[in-house]
């Protein structure tokens, strides 16, 4: 019980006179822009409708039973923020979970945040509130830093001051958005970590990086494994070596009186190859059937007269 007080006087001095503020003092980079904001008031569920731009695209349900089970002895410590869109009429900026939860208990209100923030602003709020979680997936942060790109024209290195991560974070979350939509759905249900995938990202080929990502699941490779994996692939293979060089200008005289003996039998193409074992391959080009039969009578006619 004593907590339970503690935590209704943290409430309650949110209450006096506080003003919504998108994060701690201590990180400028993460303010979103300045919005008027109303206190916090108890505004009906039934007033309140989901954002349809909120970047989380799925709840955990399990995960939701137990911040109801929270909110349900503790109360909501962190009132949601909300925009008017209407008279009685909200649409959630943040805390979409919250939200969720007090509605599974069966609440009939909620404490809320009222901000007024155009659509852009509404946005930049929602997808910053939503990067800034612990519990999103790599590939849903990688999405929301694609939204504030493609839906609100920041460049990377704005969304790095927005959101208080470094350029080069921004940067490896949007490659995973370039790996195999298998891939990508096996980061979100975790069968491999964003270090796998930004491994797997510098493999060549949607064949050879889902064939690694399976090894991955059914081996259950660290990301040193699969980093060491992706850089032998990358060496060149050692060439085989080749043989001695088989060209005339090695070749005996010896060779060269076999080569001059067959094409005269033969009427037809010799090459001559020689060996590693010192030894020689000759083969004959017969082009057609004709060629074939003369060559046939030549040798009948030569081995007669050998045995005649």
């Amino acid at each position: 019980m004593a907590k339970k007080e503690s935590l209704g006087r943290g409430i309650g001095a949110l209450l006096d006179g506080q003003r919504a503020t998108p994060g701690p003092a201590t990180a400028p980079a993460r303010q979103t822009p300045p919005v008027k904001s109303e206190l916090v008031k108890e505004i009906p569920l039934s007033e309140i409708e989901p954002n349809p731009q909120q970047p989380r695209s799925k709840f955990d349900e399990e995960s939701l039973a137990e911040l109801a089970e929270s909110i349900k002895h503790l109360g909501i410590i962190q009132p949601i923020t909300v925009r008017a869109v209407d008279k009685n009429k909200y649409q959630i900026i943040s805390g979409e979970r919250r939200y969720r939860a007090s509605k599974m208990l069966g609440h009939e209100t909620i404490p809320a945040y009222v901000r007024e923030a155009n659509d852009n602003d509404s946005l930049l709020m929602a997808l910053i509130e939503n990067i800034q979680r612990t519990d999103l997936d790599a590939i849903e942060v990688a999405l929301s830093y694609q939204r504030l790109i493609d839906e609100l024209r920041l460049t990377q290195e704005e969304i790095s001051e927005k959101v208080g991560k470094k350029r080069s974070t921004v940067a490896n979350y949007l490659r995973l958005i370039k790996l195999p939509e298998e891939i990508q759905l096996a980061i979100r249900e975790q069968l491999i970590s964003m270090g796998h995938a930004r491994a797997l990202i510098n493999v060549n080929g949607v064949t050879q990086q889902v064939s690694i990502a399976k090894k991955i699941i059914d081996q259950g490779l660290s990301v040193r494994q699969v980093e060491e994996l992706v850089k032998s692939l990358s060496k060149p293979k050692p060439e085989k070596p080749q043989p001695a060089d088989e060209g005339e200008d090695k070749l005996s005289e010896m060779f060269f009186k076999l080569a001059e003996s067959v094409e005269k039998c033969f009427s037809g193409k010799v090459n001559i190859k020689r060996g590693a074992n010192g030894g020689a391959k000759l083969t004959v080009e017969l082009k057609t059937d004709d060629d074939i039969r003369s060559a046939i009578e030549r040798l009948s006619s030569f081995l007669s007269e050998k045995t005649a």
